[in-house]
């Protein structure tokens, strides 16, 4: 670690993503005192607490919506902030007020943390920023298992090619109130860049995938699925036609631990960026060809209902374009969709009991 941070707290640290991240850390570099804050709304995430504690990480129980909470960490230099509500389909029907506190209060919260102790950021943000009505008119084809996207557009669009999509791409239009309210934190987190001499980089993810996730509908897909096919239960095709085809990049967590490492070691050089990160192209699937895939791992079948009905903001493909990030920091995933699959299925074996319950 070439800049010297001496205490990294990561918010949401319980949770999938920020828990890999907090353990990953801790292994690589031990003397290094790293902190997790969460307040474990999310089903699963208190499983996470002991493993931290065996690795030497410091757990708080505390919520980002409580300026107070976050004081509780004391001083840091690194704020790694993964904490959210992530649910795409949250506040349709009914209040966002939770999503709206955690998403974006949440953040200016853990941005005046950052201020005051002069600390770096690194921020979690979604590919869900982006309008779902653009890239639902881009024109697509049907293949036998997938829909993919036509090589040549009638309509020229910015931030899109046959990589897939990159920052450039237009955020005029709706995008779900999880979207609208990662995109607000994006804007004012440069704005504390600018304002106060903070360093900071912002990272637009698709899906991120791998063990130590409790899937569901609405957010972590992939494991919902292995999850199914592993304890026999049924799923369903939503939208699109209702066959699985629809589309979207994963990215395993550890190949998103590989890129934060990255940024912390070169913080002045990605100062102020944004970057798409996700599997791209070589590593997407669509539902069908990962019923295909679970099947093969777990060697069962299951019952798949086709739902015509479409999903709030849902979108038929999602491909990551890696090229800024890879110009920037020569970072590309290293994890195959059958392997982010197989490490899935070797966790839910392994901790069997507790998937069971929680599932």
């Amino acid at each position: 670690m070439r800049k010297e941070y001496k205490r990294i707290l990561i918010t949401g640290g319980a949770g999938f993503i920020g828990s890999n991240l907090a353990v990953s850390l801790k292994s690589k570099y031990p003397a290094v005192e790293v902190i997790v804050l969460d307040n474990l709304k999310r089903r699963g995430s208190e499983f996470n607490v002991r493993r931290l504690k065996e690795m030497c990480v410091k757990f708080i129980h505390g919520d980002i919506r409580n300026p107070e909470d976050l004081e509780v960490s004391g001083k840091i230099d690194l704020l790694i902030e993964c904490s959210a509500e992530p649910s795409v389909l949250s506040g349709y029907g009914k209040s966002p007020a939770y999503l709206i506190n955690t998403n974006l209060v949440g953040t200016v919260n853990c941005l005046e943390l950052a201020r005051k102790n002069k600390a770096d950021i690194i921020f979690l943000s979604t590919s869900r920023v982006y309008p779902y009505d653009l890239i639902n008119n881009l024109d697509v084809i049907e293949e036998p298992t997938r829909l993919i996207w036509q090589s040549a557009q009638p309509q020229k669009l910015a931030g899109w090619s046959a990589e897939g999509i990159d920052v450039e791409f237009p955020l005029e239009g709706t995008r779900s109130m999880y979207g609208a309210t990662k995109l607000c934190s994006e804007v004012i987190l440069r704005e504390y860049i600018s304002m106060y001499g903070i360093h900071g980089v912002i990272n637009r993810c698709s899906v991120v995938a791998g063990p130590g996730q409790f899937g569901k509908v609405d957010q972590g897909v992939f494991t919902l699925w292995m999850l199914a096919h592993y304890f026999k239960k049924p799923l369903s095709y939503i939208g699109f036609g209702g066959r699985g085809k629809q589309v979207r990049d994963l990215l395993h967590v550890n190949d998103l631990f590989d890129l934060v490492d990255k940024q912390i070691d070169s913080m002045d050089k990605v100062n102020g960026r944004i970057y798409n990160v996700g599997g791209g192209k070589n590593v997407s699937l669509s539902l069908l060809e990962t019923t295909q895939v679970c099947e093969q791992i777990s060697g069962n079948k299951v019952d798949i209902k086709p739902v015509q009905q479409m999903r709030p903001a849902d979108i038929a493909i999602y491909i990551t374009d890696n090229r800024r990030v890879y110009s920037d920091l020569g970072w590309q995933p290293k994890k195959s969709s059958c392997r982010i699959l197989e490490d899935i299925y070797k966790w839910i074996q392994n901790n069997e009991s507790v998937m069971a319950d929680i599932e």
